[in-house]
């Protein structure tokens, strides 16, 4: 199965290159396990094409190739890496199991509601009902916040040291950042800033943005 490893981006991200597409997240996890990739760039057109179908039925991006295996899905390319590679999981049985729980509860629980409110702002802001609407999935956000950061504490991390939990998670928390909602919650906020600090963040941050820059001139 061993090979070179490739993952698919877009070509021009829709947000820019802020690093909110989910290549985002498995640049950074390669970045933490010291794996060198490759990436090629789709388009949109491409991603519904039967070449990239093959490699991810709902026509997305990320995938990830390594030899004869081909994934999707960005939770699962994560704990693919974590499990294969140093540094994204604890050694102690107990703590990989928790670990493994809170990569769960950052797309299943705590994504959700998040995603929610940037339809509820982007594509639903200009419908009739959108100003009676937008109150109730702010408060869904804030309840998740609020039961994360009595979690969190005054702790660094998750759960012990860092791993692909917190790697998932401040992913997740980012999204929310143009929202000024993480910043009703210091204690997520530094957690959020202490991810984008990591030196495997940054270069992953630093690679995605690199593709969506506009030319110069």
């Amino acid at each position: 199965m061993s090979g070179q490893i490739i993952i698919t981006a877009f070509e021009r991200s829709p947000d820019g290159g802020q690093g909110l597409a989910r290549d985002t997240r498995v640049r950074w996890a390669l970045e933490e396990a010291g794996q060198p990739y490759e990436v090629r760039l789709v388009s949109f057109k491409a991603m519904k094409e039967p070449a990239h179908l093959a490699l991810h039925p709902f026509g997305q991006i990320p995938t990830y190739e390594e030899g004869s295996l081909a994934l999707f899905e960005t939770g699962a390319i994560v704990f693919h890496i974590a499990e294969r590679h140093a540094g994204l999981l604890p050694d102690d049985a107990s703590a990989r199991a928790r670990a493994i729980t809170w990569m769960f509860a950052a797309v299943n629980t705590v994504e959700p509601p998040i995603l929610e409110l940037a339809n509820a702002r982007l594509l639903e802001g200009n419908k009739p009902w959108s100003k009676e609407r937008l109150p109730l999935v702010e408060g869904r956000v804030r309840d998740r916040l609020k039961q994360l950061s009595a979690h969190l504490g005054t702790a660094d991390w998750l759960d012990g040291a860092f791993s692909a939990a917190d790697l998932m998670m401040v992913s997740v928390l980012l999204r929310l950042r143009s929202s000024g909602l993480l910043d009703e919650h210091q204690t997520l906020a530094a957690y959020v800033a202490r991810g984008e600090a990591r030196p495997a963040y940054k270069r992953a941050f630093a690679d995605q943005l690199a593709v969506n820059k506009p030319p110069a001139g």
